[in-house]
């Protein structure tokens, strides 16, 4: 039996195989809130056959958007909108879907990537005064971030645990919380963007102390059978900065907070990366993380073969797939994964004779 499509438990929720569509940012809600392009695209997504769709990084605050056109969960018009979207695509799948709650920190108020994608200042059309746990900016030449106030910080865990809580409402099966790419969660984590001199920064137990009260507050508001985990980069891929050994000192942290999954890909905190980019360059740092803890560990980056996808899984190495721009290129991916590896995974019945004639439908 082929290991990528065999069943996983996150917590208490079942995924029927071990391929996690991993959140792709769209660029195109109105106000923060979900547009028919998410219907669309959602909807594209939860025919697929893998085990999860987490939806895009999910502002809890409208400062906490990357650009202007970001999907957003902070009130009741973008918690209506997400419920819109969902009541279509579910209709036709009943894939389990989780988001991604996030706030972008210094790495907010941008235009969209089509648009150049570049830093909109604050007293520009579309922008905002950002964030960040230093008045350090990610870029040099643009507007500086405001240092976090504590009263600020205070907001900002109040923010999560809201958005939380909508999440729940929303009937989505799990959240990621975004502690990864340069966003806020993980510039308190780093010491390259955190500066403070206060309990959240300087030591690695202070630069933790912010994902983990956030995470430890979300936790206590919503049930067990809500999956929670965490997606971080396990290292900054610049020297002096976040690495390795304090992703494990973090995924240790959280395991022992029964935490129901960590997310491993790396880098986006700092311009001076220099990231070795090849296949699967990333799963290294999975497999480190997997030595340690007990909760299951997604790899993720460049992971585009299935047999070597089973080979991950198979060597002990992540116990689940996550793809993105894999997904993009090739919605149906998990139909010919299972294709080559004499697999089945479940289809709308409309698609069921899709099957080219030569080849054993993958799809049930």
């Amino acid at each position: 039996m082929s290991l990528l499509f065999s069943p996983l438990m996150l917590g208490q929720l079942e995924l029927a195989n071990r391929i996690i569509i991993a959140p792709m940012c769209q660029y195109s809600a109105v106000n923060g809130q979900a547009t028919d392009w998410h219907t669309i695209h959602l909807g594209s997504m939860a025919l697929s056959g893998a085990g999860m769709l987490i939806l895009e990084a999910t502002a809890v605050l409208p400062n906490g958007r990357i650009s202007y056109a970001d999907l957003g969960l902070w009130d009741d018009k973008t918690e209506a909108a997400i419920a819109n979207v969902l009541k279509s695509v579910r209709q036709y799948s009943s894939m389990p879907m989780a988001i991604q709650l996030a706030h972008a920190g210094r790495k907010a108020s941008t235009r969209k990537p089509w648009e150049g994608g570049g830093t909109i200042a604050p007293d520009e059309p579309n922008g905002w005064q950002t964030i960040a746990p230093s008045a350090q900016s990610f870029n040099q030449g643009t507007a500086l971030p405001s240092a976090m106030t504590s009263d600020e910080i205070d907001e900002l865990i109040a923010a999560f645990v809201s958005s939380a809580q909508r999440a729940e409402r929303l009937g989505l099966d799990a959240i990621e919380l975004h502690a990864a790419h340069g966003y806020l969660l993980h510039q308190f984590l780093s010491p390259l963007s955190n500066q403070r001199t206060d309990q959240y920064g300087g030591s690695v137990e202070n630069r933790l102390r912010l994902l983990l009260t956030v995470f430890d507050a979300v936790k206590a508001v919503v049930s067990p059978k809500m999956a929670l985990g965490v997606r971080i980069s396990a290292t900054d891929w610049v020297e002096g900065g976040w690495d390795l050994v304090q992703s494990i000192v973090l995924a240790k942290e959280l395991d022992a907070r029964g935490c129901d999954f960590i997310h491993v890909s790396t880098g986006g905190l700092s311009p001076l990366q220099q990231i070795p980019i090849a296949e699967h360059f990333q799963v290294p740092f999975a497999k480190a993380i997997k030595a340690e803890v007990n909760m299951p560990v997604i790899a993720v980056g460049l992971i585009t073969d299935a047999n070597k996808a089973e080979a991950i899984l198979a060597q002990g190495q992540a116990d689940a797939i996550a793809l993105a721009r894999t997904m993009l290129y090739n919605p149906h991916w998990p139909w010919h994964a299972a294709a080559t590896l004499g697999a089945t995974v479940k289809a709308p019945p409309q698609y069921l004779r899709s099957a080219p004639h030569a080849v054993k439908s993958p799809i049930e």
